[in-house]
Order: C-alpha cells, then sequence, then structure tokens
C-alpha cells in the first residue's frame, strides 16, 4: 500500500498539476492526501481548489486555509523578516479579495486532522496522523531543529504510539526523524519550497506488512514543472513580484533552474 502525501500548494496550480501527474504515472498510490494550505502566494486559488476537489482529495486544513475561511485578522505564517512580513499581509489581503464563495465554503469544510489506519482498524496495526502544523494549532511550525523532548511531548498530544507515523507540512522544508519509535515526516511544499530546491515536492508513503509486522518507510520526491508560467502569472497579477523570485529560488536566491 502507498499513501502520496502533498502540501502546502499554496496556489500554485501548474506545480499540483505536474506533482498530480508524477504520482499518475507511479501508478500504485492507494490515495492521494493534502496536509493544507492549499491558497495563498500565487494566483491560482479557486482553481487549485477545484483541482483538488475535481481529483477526489481528501486533507486537512492549513493555518492559510482556516484564516482565509474564517476572514480572520492574518494568516498564522512565521516571517523571516520585516520585509517578508509585509510581503505576506499583501498576499493574504489579495487571497481573501480573490476567494470565490464556494472555495471558502470547501475551505471552512476541511478537518483539522485525519488518522489513517491502513491494517483497516478492526485489527491493532499503525495509525498515520496527519495535520498541517502541530496536534493542535496549525500554526505552529515543527521544525527539523525541534528537540526530541518536543516531538515526544507532540506524539503525547496526538496519542501516538510506537510504530505509528505522525505527517505534516507548514514548514515546506521537508524532514523525516524517529523518536521513541514514533516517526515525524515532514513532507515539505508542492508550491512554494523553502530548501533551496525549486521543484514542487511531495511524499511517497510506503505501507508493508510481512510476518505479522508493518513497515512504513517514507520516500520524498521532487518534480520539476513549468515555475516560469507561475512567475508570469504572479508578474501580471497584483501581487508582489518578489513571489515569482522566491520561486525561482527555492527560498534561496543562490539556486535558480
Amino acid at each position: 500500500m502507498r499513501y502520496a502525501l502533498i502540501s502546502d500548494i499554496h496556489a500554485n496550480r501548474p506545480a499540483l498539476e505536474a506533482v498530480l501527474a508524477d504520482i499518475a504515472t507511479r501508478g500504485s498510490a492507494y490515495a492521494v492526501l493534502h496536509l493544507g494550505d492549499l491558497v495563498g502566494y500565487a494566483p491560482w486559488p479557486n482553481e487549485t481548489v477545484q483541482l483538488i476537489r475535481e481529483a477526489g482529495i481528501f486533507g486537512v486544513a492549513g493555518n492559510y486555509d482556516s484564516t482565509t475561511a474564517t476572514n480572520y485578522k492574518h494568516c498564522g505564517c512565521k516571517y523571516e523578516d520585516p520585509e517578508q512580513e509585509a510581503l505576506s499581509h499583501r498576499s493574504y489581503d489579495w487571497t481573501r479579495k480573490h476567494v470565490s464563495t464556494e472555495t471558502r465554503q470547501f475551505l471552512s469544510s476541511l478537518p483539522f486532522r485525519i488518522d489513517l489506519r491502513p491494517l483497516g482498524g478492526h485489527v491493532s496495526g499503525p495509525t498515520i496522523t496527519l495535520v498541517h502544523g502541530n496536534a493542535t494549532l496549525n500554526t505552529v511550525y515543527v521544525t527539523e531543529d525541534r528537540s526530541d523532548t518536543f516531538l515526544e511531548r507532540m506524539a503525547q498530544n496526538v496519542g501516538a504510539r510506537a510504530g505509528d507515523v505522525i505527517c505534516f507540512g507548514h514548514t515546506h522544508k521537508p524532514w523525516h526523524r524517529i523518536v521513541n519509535e514514533v516517526q515525524f515526516i515532514n513532507t515539505g511544499s508542492v508550491g512554494r519550497p523553502k530548501d533551496g530546491d525549486w521543484r514542487a515536492g511531495y511524499v511517497l508513503l510506503n505501507v508493508n506488512t510481512s510476518d505479522g509486522k508493518t513497515i512504513i518507510t517514507p520516500e520524498f520526491v521532487r518534480v520539476e514543472y513549468d515555475v516560469c508560467e507561475t512567475v508570469k502569472a504572479i508578474r501580471a497579477s497584483e501581487l508582489p513580484d518578489e513571489f515569482g523570485e522566491y520561486l525561482l529560488s527555492g527560498g534561496n536566491s543562490s539556486n535558480s533552474p
């Protein structure tokens, strides 16, 4: 069994299309699920949500989704510096003005958390928990430098046991760690990576059972897409041109396609 997990698309329709096409070519995903932040920063919020719905992809609410849906005062984002903070406010204002009523209603319907039981739930087996940030708020950044103590507390809040898996996004940087036999997997970002790699990122979660033992392993995948199409669309919109440059560099000005 294999799950494809996508997160932080941020209205980047070309990136999402490329990832879904890549998943389709592999032909072995049991299900595709998203970990939130469908909108923000790029000019296709409604089109991105429509594509998610047409593809039948279920998922959780990211902070950008829930704040847009409720018209909250800010997106709950973390800012690298004052300039990024100012740009982020412009993105959020633009997104709130341009999402349709249908999109807003869909975003408001997304659950906070999803638990998957690959073995069906009628027998003992691992649980795969999907959240956007952490177990209590979708605005909390679970970064790779978090301590084991922090992750242990996160596992306790989720109710995770040895062999379980917790998957999340929000930081736009993929990573994987095991603490007390619980796996922590950050899926990275489809539409706005911040790890210096401009390509869209997602995770294939492989679930294999042999001799009564279930082993779950992540495979991190990167996919090239027409990033220049997104950059041109950003420049043609009222969104800040800087968002396009950010995409080209993968969040690092020294790297570009």
